[in-house]
């Protein structure tokens, strides 16, 4: 039954909207022409801020592959549901079935629910997209740099690069010149879901394999960016946004259509020409500063949200189910959620404020390395060892460069609205604001654990498994 009372100003289950999210994979914070993207446009994300609204202080819980997207799909830090790091192809566990992910979320209130893209959360059945509210899927299970290509694995690291249907394989060992198509084949399943599915409300979530490396870009954009490879594959995927965005107008649910475009973490800055740019950021992917977590976002729903605006406000993908979940009258699922409504930060309501006190980033095998207030200003990071290349190049055309090991010995202090750069320890002088966040991190340690305190979280929940047969 769909709920009827108002939200937000906006009747719940009367002519409820579609929802698209579209995540690409490794995307820099400048990496988006209206982010200060240099050597390739992007015109079509362009139009979408200015017929929308931008983000620039929007996060990821964790900047790397599958915890992310674990964040992103169920409202929960991903160490909350046993995901961490990038899980591998032969991985035994995934999402959990017990999970209440997006999908399920908006069947709820009869949408139609589709994927196309990169899944990364579990590569066989039952941990597959359609075991997990999606009527439909079709992309890869996990990232395309997991196959028997890959310069830096071990001969046999990795099995055949399997494309799936639902739960069948319609290709098992893509070639390089198949994934020269994936940012084609995922935008016409896309438009194809969309024309389907015009009379009804739907969710769709277009998970691009790419800007990730191994990068692949079709002949229709080969050599076209003055940047190279790589300005070529983000050109292709703003030419993929306009195909998204002209199939709404062209089966006229244009304005009734919330569209999302974001990263699932920083650019992974060790492949050079290969990834891309956080600047002004610190780092990248695989570490919780600033460059890492903070990711491009805009939005785009005519008449809903505010044309041509800029939002500073910090929020995260935690933040999404449950901002969705009000925005068209859905349940929050039983289990506890770490993400909260901030659909008037969204909306660009005057006054609003993110509800949240602070936000925690882990890394690695549940480090908790920073903490954030709720607002943005201030970032606690904790004692911790990251990867970095200070002032190196990263490597060239495709093969990378190996990070040295940075250890951070103390606490340190940032005020990101004087210092986004994260260039400047300012603890000795804001003694109060250190121990609020500590004692932040403290409530989080007890909950979730923290490897870097030898602390064991109460509030873990178990990811899905795959059976496995016993021994004979």
């Amino acid at each position: 039954m769909l709920v009827t009372t108002a939200v937000h100003g906006y009747a719940a289950g009367a002519n409820p909207p579609n929802i698209i999210v579209i995540l690409t994979d490794d995307l820099g914070y400048s990496d988006v022409g209206c982010f200060g993207a240099r050597g390739f446009t992007t015109p079509h994300l362009d139009r979408m801020a200015a017929e929308g609204r931008r983000f620039t202080n929007f996060h990821v819980p964790q900047a790397v592959c599958s915890a992310s997207r674990a964040g992103l799909l169920t409202g929960c830090y991903p160490n909350r549901i046993g995901i961490h790091m990038a899980l591998a192809p032969g991985t035994k566990h995934g999402l959990g079935g017990d999970e209440t992910t997006l999908a399920e979320l908006m069947k709820q209130q009869g949408y139609a629910t589709g994927m196309v893209g990169k899944w990364h959360l579990g590569s066989k059945p039952p941990l597959l997209p359609t075991y997990h509210g999606f009527d439909d899927y079709f992309g890869l299970p996990y990232s395309n740099d997991m196959w028997p290509l890959n310069p830096e694995a071990k001969p046999g690291s990795y099995p055949p690069l399997p494309l799936l249907d639902g739960e069948k394989p319609v290709k098992v060992g893509l070639t390089p010149e198949d994934q020269e198509q994936l940012t084609t084949w995922y935008t016409k399943r896309a438009v194809q879901f969309i024309e389907r599915n015009r009379a009804r409300p739907f969710f769709l979530y277009v998970a691009h394999s790419m800007p990730h490396v191994p990068l692949y870009v079709s002949s229709k954009f080969k050599g076209k960016s003055e940047q190279g490879l790589y300005g070529d594959v983000i050109e292709e995927i703003d030419w993929s946004v306009g195909e998204i965005l002209a199939a709404l107008k062209r089966t006229g649910i244009d304005d009734r259509t919330l569209v999302i475009f974001t990263s699932d973490n920083g650019p992974w800055l060790r492949f050079g020409n290969h990834g891309g740019s956080a600047r002004p950021l610190r780092e990248g992917k695989g570490t919780c500063w600033e460059g890492g977590t903070r990711v491009p976002c805009i939005m785009r729903w005519p008449g809903h949200l505010p044309a041509g605006t800029t939002s500073t406000d910090m929020f995260m993908t935690i933040d999404l189910l449950p901002t969705f979940a009000k925005l068209i009258g859905a349940a929050l699922p039983r289990h506890q959620i770490d993400g909260l409504d901030v659909w008037p930060l969204i909306a660009g309501k005057p006054g609003a404020k993110n509800p949240h006190d602070a936000y925690v980033f882990y890394f690695e095998l549940n480090e908790l390395q920073a903490v954030t207030d709720g607002d943005g200003r201030w970032k606690l990071q904790m004692p911790h060892t990251y990867r970095g290349l200070g002032d190196r190049p990263g490597g060239r055309d495709g093969l990378p460069v190996n990070y040295d090991m940075v250890k951070l010995k103390n606490r340190e202090l940032f005020d990101l609205t004087a210092d986004i750069g994260e260039k400047t320890d300012v603890a000795a002088a804001h003694p109060e604001v250190v121990q609020r966040l500590e004692a932040f991190a403290e409530t989080m340690r007890a909950q979730l654990g923290d490897s870097l305190t030898k602390r064991e979280g109460n509030a873990l929940r178990e990811p899905g498994r795959l059976a496995v047969a016993p021994k004979k």
